[in-house]
């Protein structure tokens, strides 16, 4: 059941109306993927608002340049429309500029992650690292068709990381909340994958919990617990304790099946 925070009046939101519009561009290549658009993502600041428009592309839009734009449209006839013009622009100053990222594959999950300075690697030989992330970097990872996941520097659209180890399409990505730019990945080659992007992009964990594709993934606002949801509406909590030090310890702890069904732990046992 969903809930909402107490600032937010829930009796308003039936009011809700359309103040915009993202339209995709027409692309002459990769057909096959019908110009759908599979995810969005914000920016943890507030910064940055991506989204994919099929044919491999992810659009990076300042976040203040689409409430603009919307603003615009309300004043005028329809709702506010974002060019479909690719920007050029590069960034000046700390001002964010729009601009697009070619994956190189249909995009299916975005995730946007930030670091903090207390956060340290897992990796002790810190200085064999190739890069270094710093408070004011903020990075998205992009998981693909052919399942990989790349990770780009969100302000000069740089490639940092490739990450090759799952073996069909990487549905959902998620960073933990605490900055420790520790990110997990859903996909439907049934597992959970946990990736240390502080140390290279090493591959921490592996969940293998689910029977059925893994669709979706998210961390508790602590970072403490790890929930996923495949095939089958199956749910699968992992605890997650991240140290000080960056190392982290997950443990599959249930499986929730539909009601009627048995429920129970990973190692087997009775559900309490």
């Amino acid at each position: 059941m969903a809930s909402f925070p107490d600032f937010v009046n829930e009796n308003e939101i039936a009011k809700a109306k359309l103040i915009g519009e993202l339209p995709a561009p027409v692309a002459p290549f990769d057909q096959k993927s019908g110009r759908e658009t599979w995810t969005v993502a914000f920016a943890p600041d507030g910064s940055y608002f991506a989204w994919s428009q099929g044919y491999r592309i992810v659009r990076l839009i300042p976040w203040s340049k689409c409430l603009k734009s919307f603003s615009v449209g309300l004043n005028g006839v329809g709702p506010g429309c974002v060019s479909r013009k690719s920007s050029v622009d590069q960034l000046q100053g700390n001002v964010p500029c729009e601009h697009a990222i070619d994956c190189g594959d249909i995009v299916w999950g975005l995730a946007f992650g930030s670091s903090v300075p207390e956060k340290q690697s897992r990796c002790v030989n810190v200085e064999w690292h190739r890069f270094k992330f710093g408070q004011d970097q903020l990075l998205l990872a992009t998981g693909l068709n052919n399942g990989r996941i790349k990770i780009w520097d969100v302000y000069t659209g740089k490639l940092l990381l490739n990450l090759l180890d799952h073996t069909d399409i990487v549905r959902d990505l998620a960073f933990a909340p605490d900055g420790s730019l520790m990110l997990v990945s859903a996909s439907r080659d049934r597992t959970l994958r946990v990736w240390d992007l502080k140390d290279d992009g090493n591959m921490v964990k592996v969940l293998r919990g689910h029977q059925n594709s893994v669709y979706c993934c998210a961390f508790s606002p602590d970072s403490s617990v790890l929930c996923s949801v495949g095939a089958g509406k199956a749910v699968v909590a992992a605890v997650c304790v991240v140290g000080i030090d960056g190392s982290a310890a997950l443990t599959l702890s249930s499986r929730c099946r539909p009601p009627g069904t048995h429920c129970a732990r990973a190692q087997g046992q009775p559900c309490s």
